[in-house]
């Protein structure tokens, strides 16, 4: 490539080379261009399809043009430091989203091609569990993903600012409930979503839950035929091992498959009942050597602590292994029902500690699959909608939905769940 040539030509020519324009057009990165736009002038054919395979109920209240998005205050960055997520106005509407800026000329091919199937995969999705992608398309030399402003942030973000000894395990039973429902279909689609964790588990305005995390989606289908297992490793995911099922950390010719989700499935129970994430503090190569020798994390209650250590002080130290400084020194109270000296002084029902079992059972076969989980006694205690349950199970906890004062570089009073923006790990909220 010449840089001899005007930037934006560069940029066309690097966007032609690198997302296969004409490709990308069936995946409606440029979502429906302006009358007169050069591109779609060019090809008829290829603007026709767009508009064949358009979800209107999805994508078509929101234009792909950068100048229709007012960008608020920064929330994060990732996608190694090459991507910025703002909290935005979409002017037409006024409606708040977040939009996930990702410089292009910054990334490897390997990156563009990762970001190719999170788009694909987008455009073939389509559940009320899964996060939906309003808009997308190329502003400049960066791809714009628009989604909508999820109110209660992230699962984690609720147990690292309020929920801190773990949420009640009726709120967590409507947020298990909506995630595996998610996966079923994710599973039926043909795919393995290889993510699931408390930070991609994301609550809207009205309590409904939502599964993010389609980059590391993978397919199970090749030449038209479901294999029975795959072995690409996730890309990126440092950050998600603890949640990995050892099948997927071993790394060998017998693979993994869906059941590898419902291992995660498992973690992430523990997650959001105990605080904290199972093996989170642990070296990768022991994590792997505990999680093949079959150790199995559990709730911690007063069935799985010894009744000498639930009579001890109180101390987030030994409580919440892994935690930092900052939330050591937050509350004490324990956060389902009872309210003793030890925060873990509390008892979860059989069905939980069954469910749990079972999603972290060493050998997959022997794991239920989404649908049959969603079977499991262990929601029998849903009696209504998570839109009409989770708001009053999250209490303190309210919804962001006043931005007063959020221009650009104006970090205070935004963000409800804490403090300062820039707490949130945004590169694992994944929008």
């Amino acid at each position: 490539m010449s840089f001899l040539v005007s930037k934006p030509e560069r940029i066309r020519r690097w966007v032609s080379e690198k997302f296969i324009v004409e490709g990308l057009r069936d995946l409606e990165l440029f979502g429906e261009q302006p009358p007169g736009d050069t591109r779609r002038k060019a090809n008829e054919a290829s603007s026709e399809s767009i508009a064949s395979f358009s979800k209107p109920e999805i994508m078509s209240s929101f234009l792909p043009e950068g100048g229709c998005y007012e960008l608020l205050t920064v929330i994060g960055k990732g996608f190694e430091d090459l991507m910025t997520v703002n909290l935005a106005r979409y002017k037409p509407t006024g409606e708040y989203v977040t939009v996930r800026r990702i410089n292009l000329e910054a990334c490897s091919n390997e990156m563009v091609t990762f970001l190719q199937g999170e788009l694909h995969v987008s455009k073939l999705f389509s559940h009320p569990n899964i996060v939906p992608y309003r808009a997308t398309f190329i502003a400049d030399n960066e791809l714009w993903v628009v989604t909508s402003f999820m109110a209660y942030g992230s699962a984690k973000d609720l147990i690292g600012t309020h929920f801190m000894d773990g949420m009640n395990e009726l709120a967590i039973a409507y947020i298990l409930q909506g995630v595996l429902k998610a996966l079923d279909y994710i599973h039926h689609m043909g795919y393995v979503h290889r993510s699931v964790k408390a930070s991609h588990i994301l609550i809207s305005t009205d309590g409904k839950v939502y599964l993010s995390g389609l980059r590391s989606n993978l397919s199970m289908i090749s030449h038209g035929q479901r294999q029975r297992a795959v072995h690409d490793f996730p890309k990126y995911s440092i950050k998600v091992l603890p949640w990995l099922s050892p099948e997927v950390l071993q790394q060998n010719l017998q693979g993994y498959d869906a059941k590898s989700d419902i291992y995660s499935v498992g973690i992430t129970a523990c997650e959001l009942a105990n605080g904290h994430v199972p093996f989170k503090d642990m070296p990768a190569t022991q994590m792997l050597l505990e999680k093949l020798n079959g150790t199995v994390p559990c709730l911690l209650d007063t069935s799985t602590i010894p009744a000498e250590e639930l009579t001890m002080s109180p101390s987030r130290s030994i409580a919440n292994p892994g935690l930092n400084d900052s939330l050591a020194t937050g509350s004490l109270r324990p956060s389902n029902g009872d309210s003793p000296s030890h925060p873990y002084h509390r008892t979860f029902s059989p069905h939980f500690h069954n469910f749990v079992e079972q999603c972290l059972q060493r050998n997959p076969d022997a794991r239920p699959n989404a649908s049959t989980l969603l079977n499991h006694s262990f929601f029998k205690q849903i009696k209504r909608r998570a839109s009409e349950a989770l708001p009053e199970l999250l209490r303190p906890v309210t919804p962001i939905t006043n931005f007063e004062g959020s221009q650009s570089q104006d970090h205070s009073g935004i963000f409800g769940l804490v403090t300062n923006l820039e707490d949130l790990e945004v590169d694992d909220w994944e929008f």
